[in-house]
């Protein structure tokens, strides 16, 4: 014997099936949008922090070559002030006594409404003359640290 079965058979989505994914999706759209942003400013200011490593084998070069701290950024040989990069303005504020330096980065180009970021670089000297360096997070205000480059949030 044959047994027919009557029914309807569902061919697409319901209404509160397509809500749900709609609702979904915003949310997921609602999470990703901010960590992109912050992906992006954090990754402008790594590029302004990483140019410093120009400044940095320039500043070591002349002090294992003379055994004192270079007394300006000019004598130290730093003739690209403003670096590769769009994202720095001065570059570097530089310290004759130390041979410190904080990176002056303009926040007007990275993003609006950002406040002082200034990552800085301290140096000091390891046995052989050897020079290492340091970052740490300079005047940066405590909820902007998060911008900056994981080794410079310190300090």
């Amino acid at each position: 014997m044959r047994t027919i079965f009557q029914g309807s058979y569902q061919k697409g989505f319901t209404l509160i099936e397509l809500m749900i994914v709609v609702a979904i999706v915003a949310i997921l759209v609602a999470l990703a949008v901010p960590a992109y942003k912050d992906y992006t400013i954090r990754s402008k200011i790594a590029e302004c922090v990483n140019g410093a490593a120009v400044a940095k084998i320039q500043i070591s070069e002349y002090r294992q070559a003379l055994g004192i701290w270079p007394i300006s950024d000019e004598e130290a040989g730093i003739d690209t002030p403003s670096g590769d990069s769009r994202f720095c303005v001065g570059f570097i504020n530089y310290d004759g006594s130390s041979g410190a330096f904080s990176i002056d980065i303009d926040e007007s180009v990275i993003a609006t409404g950002l406040g002082d970021i200034t990552p800085r670089y301290e140096p000091f000297d390891r046995p052989n003359n050897i020079i290492d360096w340091s970052c740490s997070r300079g005047t940066t205000a405590g909820a902007l640290v998060k911008y900056l480059p994981g080794p410079c949030r310190g300090t």
